[in-house]
């Protein structure tokens, strides 16, 4: 009776040990409990069998622990489980605003760099140039790029006499 409780917590140990490596990254209870486990089976062997007979389980589950583990990493099991798809897809944050360099706009947003900017009725992101714009400022745009614009601040013109 005794060899089998020995044997069943050291599998059961080997089991949480592989849940612990595989699927619950980090240390979690299940680590814990499968080294517990491990640990009181082998204590078990210590105490029922002796010094030699604790170390030759000792070295036994060792060695069963790392064969289940190089298994379980070579079988294809793991494969089966994870995603291969890759999104290929890509969002185009200028498509259908139809904003091009010269337009003027106001920012919604503050621009540290960047923000938002409304231009020709479409809201967008935009980037300043090299300074922070505040918010209802008016802008124009000096850059068009891929995925935003540039912008500069529009200074008002100084009407002398």
């Amino acid at each position: 009776m005794e060899v089998a409780f020995i044997v069943g917590l050291i599998l059961l140990g080997i089991f949480f040990m592989v849940l612990e490596v595989y699927f619950l990254p980090g240390i979690s209870i299940a680590g814990i409990a499968g080294f517990g486990c491990m640990a009181g089976g082998v204590v078990m062997a210590y105490i029922h069998w002796g010094s030699s007979g604790g170390t030759a389980t000792f070295g036994i589950s060792a060695v069963a622990l790392a064969g289940v583990l190089y298994w379980f990493y070579k079988s294809k099991t793991l494969d089966r489980m994870t995603l291969k798809t890759e999104i290929e897809s890509h969002v185009d944050p200028l498509k259908g605003s139809h904003v091009q360099v010269g337009d003027r706009g106001k920012t919604l947003s503050r621009l540290a760099p960047m923000g938002t900017i409304l231009i020709n009725g479409y809201s967008i992101e935009g980037k300043s140039e090299n300074e922070m714009i505040d918010e209802d400022t008016e802008v124009e745009i000096i850059e068009v790029s891929n995925n935003n614009v540039t912008v500069k601040k529009i200074v008002p013109e100084s009407t002398s006499l």
